[in-house]
């Protein structure tokens, strides 16, 4: 049992450590991030209702592990990537996914804007796995 606990709590510390990261490192505008989107709904959605599509839903995706989303058939490539989807490793994904990700089924060529990119990573991080929308601090 004790074992358990100890697992349980730095399983809690790590969690929150993510978050305060994630938190910290978004810096784009939510508002602008939602026009930019658009270009991903053609094969991802979010928010509230949000399922699956081409692509997995993107609920929680700030702080999540790759290849994590229940009921998505996610490349073999992306789910043994090890990849957690901080703000870092989003920035450099969104950018060019087939380089970060070989073999990905994900066909977009990226965002070439650093704009952009953090613009559409503040507008997604809004949305918890729930999909419901927070302010982003």
């Amino acid at each position: 049992m004790q074992g358990r606990v100890f697992f349980l709590s730095a399983a809690f510390f790590v969690g929150l450590a993510f978050g305060a990261q994630a938190a910290e490192d978004i810096t784009g505008d939510p508002k602008a991030g939602e026009v930019v989107f658009n270009k991903c709904r053609q094969c991802h959605h979010i928010g509230k209702g949000a399922t699956n599509f081409y692509g997995p839903v993107l609920n929680g995706i700030v702080g999540r592990p790759a290849g994590s989303v229940n009921g998505y058939n996610y490349s073999e490539a992306n789910k043994h990537s090890g990849k957690v989807w901080d703000v870092p490793t989003l920035t450099s994904y969104l950018r060019q996914p087939q380089h970060d990700v070989p073999a990905t089924y994900m066909t977009f060529t990226g965002l070439k804007s650093d704009k952009d990119i953090a613009d559409v990573i503040a507008y997604m991080a809004q949305f918890d796995t729930s999909g419901a929308e927070h302010a982003v601090k």
